[in-house]
């Protein structure tokens, strides 16, 4: 992936992650970062569900997701397979032993931790993981390992203090990981969601250290309804997907069913403004060179004037390209004083006028005609500095 600084495009370095191959793509080892979603339809009635899939491979889903809950759901998919090209995933929930009459049908399963325990409550999970495995193995699919704060494995909550809702899910999920590799399955990938963008962080970027290897699926739980619910994942996005985490994304919406589509078309627009440098927060993306951002032009931007000089910004400091800055061009109030804390310089536009910072620190607002000369004149005291 790369992302414009300057005049230059920069490759984000992405985790070395292993590939796994789900239907027709395949995702990690560096391959395009792929979206995807889910049917809100009720999986038996083939008809609607079958829409909805296509819907969602048109607007671009690398995977769509279906939810089955019962035999009846199961029996629904032989249809459904057959009137898609998409790349099929099922959502098991409670009952793990519906994999089986699933998997010849899809490409890959789901299956959450915490569910593991309510059917067959007496036989122990990692029996239930293996029945899975072998499965998967039979019937060419890959699986994800899907660990949602809502349903966290109780044995491993009850080891963590209550106010601690990452360390169980962690815990679970590396755990999960050391099991599939015992039994010799590597197709897998791993999620670890939450409601809080900031608990997304943090959770995946600790996964992320500890396995580097294995793919993770990033989302936010229960976003809510846009454009809020976009913002909120947006903000994981960037962070994560900006240090190289992130094989394939979710953007959850709370939309009507044919709005659906908006969640793929959601989920490559942040994906190409974080290419492109255009966030909403500050970004690292682990360069030792010259990085500029600025956010997405929205209805909350008071001058268009800012879009150009998000474009003046990129001109004027390409001198400084070999320096490891981080400048951030901000469109609004709302998102703009506390989101340029975080870079050496930052800049959040007015209606009038453009406010100049240097970290936390507040230089003053300029007029639009008069804030170039005064961005050159902080970002030379920086560079002095460093010398």
């Amino acid at each position: 992936m790369s992302v414009a600084r300057g005049r230059a495009l920069v490759e984000i370095k992405r985790n070395p992650t292993r590939s796994v191959q789900i239907g027709r793509i395949t995702i990690g080892a560096g391959h395009p970062i792929a979206s995807q979603s889910m049917t809100a339809t009720h999986t038996q009635d083939v008809q609607a569900t079958l829409e909805q899939v296509e819907d969602l491979r048109r607007a671009g889903a690398g995977v769509v997701r279906i939810a089955v809950d019962s035999k009846k759901d199961t029996a629904a998919l032989p249809a459904i397979r057959e009137g898609t090209e998409a790349n099929l995933a099922i959502d098991l929930q409670e009952n793990y032993r519906l994999a089986l009459d699933a998997a010849p049908f899809v490409d890959k399963l789901r299956y959450n931790p915490g569910h593991l325990y309510h059917h067959e409550p007496t036989k122990p999970w990692q029996d239930k993981v293996k029945f899975i495995v072998d499965v998967a193995a039979s019937h060419d699919c890959a699986l994800r390992v899907g660990v949602n704060c809502g349903s966290v494995d109780p044995a491993k909550k009850e080891k963590f203090a209550e106010h601690d809702s990452i360390g169980p899910m962690l815990a679970s999920a590396l755990e999960h990981c050391e099991l599939l590799d015992s039994l010799g399955f590597t197709r897998y990938c791993v999620s670890l969601k939450d409601s809080d963008p900031r608990k997304v962080i943090d959770v995946n970027r600790r996964f992320a250290e500890a396995r580097p290897d294995v793919p993770l699926h990033l989302g936010v739980t229960e976003a809510g309804m846009p454009p809020d619910g976009i913002i909120k994942t947006r903000i994981a996005f960037e962070q994560l997907v900006s240090r190289g985490i992130g094989d394939t994304v979710r953007v959850s919406l709370t939309v009507p069913n044919a709005r659906k589509p908006e969640e793929i078309a959601a989920a490559e627009m942040i994906l190409a403004d974080i290419a492109a440098g255009r966030v909403r927060s500050v970004v690292d993306y682990g360069l030792s060179s010259l990085n500029i951002i600025s956010c997405p032009s929205c209805s909350r931007v008071e001058n268009e004037a800012f879009i150009e000089l998000a474009s003046q910004v990129k001109e004027m400091t390409a001198y400084a390209s070999q320096h490891a800055i981080t400048i951030a061009v901000m469109g609004c109030r709302v998102n703009g004083p506390g989101e340029t804390d975080d870079a050496d310089l930052g800049l959040w536009c007015g209606p009038t006028h453009v406010n100049l910072k240097r970290r936390s620190q507040e230089l003053g607002a300029f007029p639009y005609d008069a804030i170039l000369p005064k961005l050159r004149e902080e970002l030379d005291r920086i560079i002095q500095g460093m010398a």
